[in-house]
Formats: structure tokens, sequence, C-alpha cells
């Protein structure tokens, strides 16, 4: 059986774990979107990495930034057009809103903290508001128009690495 199946006795393979391991972002400019997630954000990066490589079959570069978050998930930004070529999909515009990445803070204050901390870095802000369902969050655009929801939930606050 191949590795990424799984099989209990008497039910189906299971073709895909449910997990995720790796977010990639497109972006137009990989030193300016590493820029806003390393110093504007305050992730953590070696910062470009892979410039060495480009696929013999796509000719995509293998430049990327990475940063390692909670949990060992990993978030690389890849040039949009570079990744374009590496998934053989036509290249298109950023189109902000199809989905939205979140993060859940201890606080109220570390919503209002962290939106604060990313407008000051140069995303666009949805202001902060209770939502009827409970939580209280808000939205920032990144320099690429990928859409970051910034949530307190009180129900599920994050538990420390």
């Amino acid at each position: 059986m191949p590795r990424n199946q799984t099989q209990t006795p008497g039910s189906e393979p299971r073709l895909m774990e449910p997990r995720l391991n790796v977010i990639t972002l497109a972006v137009e400019d990989l030193e300016r979107a590493l820029t806003f997630y390393r110093d504007g954000l305050g992730f953590q990066s070696p910062g470009v990495i892979g410039s060495q490589w480009t696929d013999e079959r796509t000719g995509a570069n293998g430049a990327i930034a990475l940063f390692e978050l909670e949990g060992g998930l990993l978030l690389s930004l890849y040039p949009r057009s570079e990744l374009a070529k590496d998934a053989e999909i036509p290249i298109r515009g950023a189109q902000s809103g199809e989905f939205s990445l979140g993060q859940l803070v201890p606080s109220r204050a570390d919503v209002d903290q962290l939106l604060g901390k990313a407008a000051a870095a140069g995303a666009i802000i949805t202001p902060a508001h209770e939502r009827p369902w409970g939580i209280y969050s808000g939205y920032f655009r990144d320099l690429d128009g990928h859409l970051w929801e910034v949530i307190w939930n009180p129900g599920r606050t994050p538990t420390p690495e």
C-alpha cells in the first residue's frame, strides 16, 4: 500500500491524512514580502533560500522564504510567477478574499496590537469588532493582498508551545 494511504481492516483506504504542513503564498516581490513578515510581523526566517536551483522540466526557480510557525507548520513565500511555473498553471494576479488565514490570540488587546503591527508594516486593515458568534476579530491584507484574520475566541485560546 502506498505511504499516503492508510487502511484499517474492513474499511476503504484513506488517500490523504487530515493535516496541513505547508502553506505557500504567491508573492509579487519576494524580498518585500520577506521584509513584511520578518521585520514587520516578527516571524523568524533565515531569509531567501533555494535560489541556486531551477527545475529543469518547468523552469521554475526554487527561491523561497520560509517561516517555521508553531506546531511545525511552515509558511512559504514563493514568487507568483515561479509558483505558476512550478504548478504548471496560468499566472494570474492576486485574488484577495478567496480564503483567509487565521491566528488565534490570547486576548482582545492582542487582536488590536497585532493589527496595529500589521498596519505599521504596510498592511491594509479591516478594524476588529465583536462578532455575534462570540469572537472579537479583525483582518489585515498583506502587501500581496493575502487575507489574515486575527481572532480572540474566549472558548479557544492558543496554547503556548
